[in-house]
């Protein structure tokens, strides 16, 4: 299987009051899983929704929900093969629910080899209520240290080792590769819902930041010295 990335430029659409050149974020990537680097399988990949995004990283990530995931399939080293074999990959689609059961999500998720080491990893829900209203949950599944979420289910910050003023940061928090099955504890046989994950550096040099070192100025009133980079997958979808 192979991986590519594809740039995306920034969009910003406001209806009123000035955007300022420094509130803009850098063009992101888009990642595709596709079965070899030809341009016909890369076009199949972005057909059956299998893609990612990220805001700059070259992160890798794998996102796959099924029915039957174990740990043991995580910890294999070898996860897409048991996430093809049990389930659908991101961009896909679940339906008929096996009596009694949730769907469980396999993610995974691999820093970029010369970036950032990573924070946390998400699931996000989203449905459709019988009433029509939408609704969205974020489930912290993964995360790095010995951090537990406090009475309020929020786990707390990873922490920030930016030095804004050299434009750089250590990789002594965080860890180098994240996973975990999870099963929505939430689920409703009888709702349509979606699944994505959202996988999160720690944070890292705003690139106003990097030019403020780089041309010996300083940094715009109100910008922000750090940001944490991340990537998102392409849905799983439930359908009853």
């Amino acid at each position: 299987m192979a991986r590519c990335f594809v740039q995306l430029l920034p969009f910003m659409k406001t209806d009123s009051g000035t955007i300022m050149g420094w509130q803009m974020v850098a063009a992101g990537l888009a990642g595709v899983w596709a079965t070899e680097n030809t341009r016909t399988a890369i076009f199949d990949a972005l057909a059956r929704k299998e893609t990612y995004a990220t805001t700059g990283t070259r992160m890798i990530v794998r996102f796959f929900g099924g029915w039957d995931y174990t740990e043991k399939d995580l910890n294999s080293r070898q996860p897409a093969f048991a996430g093809y074999a049990k389930g659908v990959p991101m961009g896909g689609d679940l339906t008929a629910a096996p009596g009694g059961k949730a769907p469980a999500f396999m993610v995974y998720a691999l820093r970029d080899p010369i970036g950032a080491n990573l924070d946390r990893i998400q699931v996000i829900k989203g449905w459709l209520d019988a009433a029509g209203k939408t609704h969205e949950k974020v489930y912290d599944v993964a995360w790095s240290g010995d951090r537990k979420p406090g009475r309020d289910g929020k786990l707390p910050a990873v922490g920030n080792t930016v030095d804004a003023a050299n434009a750089n940061w250590t990789n002594t928090i965080g860890a180098p590769e994240l996973g975990a099955v999870w099963t929505d504890p939430d689920f409703n046989p009888r709702q349509r819902a979606f699944y994505y994950a959202r996988v999160i550096e720690i944070p890292t040099p705003r690139w106003t930041t990097y030019d403020a070192f780089r041309f010996g100025i300083p940094l715009p009133e109100g910008a922000p010295t750090s940001t944490q980079e991340r990537a998102y997958t392409s849905p799983i979808w439930y359908t009853p």
